[in-house]
């Protein structure tokens, strides 16, 4: 048991150490960002919760355009 627990803070609580000083550097930079651009989260957090745009309909038969390869 007691090598389980040196193990761990060997190799873990660094690892720990390092996952949450990278956390909260993005966490500091995530904040300056929305502090400097409010607009921009604002759109961020809209534009997640917009619907995507309808996907385009084919031309119809009457269509000005024809491929080269149809028929005519």
């Amino acid at each position: 048991m007691a090598s389980l627990i040196e193990f761990l803070f060997i190799v873990a609580l660094p690892l720990l150490v390092v996952a949450g000083g990278l956390v909260s550097l993005f966490a500091v930079g995530a904040l300056f960002d929305a502090l400097e651009n409010p607009g921009d989260l604002r759109g961020r957090i809209e534009g997640a919760f917009r619907r995507p745009p309808k996907p385009p309909k084919p031309p119809g038969s009457d269509h000005y355009y024809t491929p080269y390869w149809a028929p005519r």
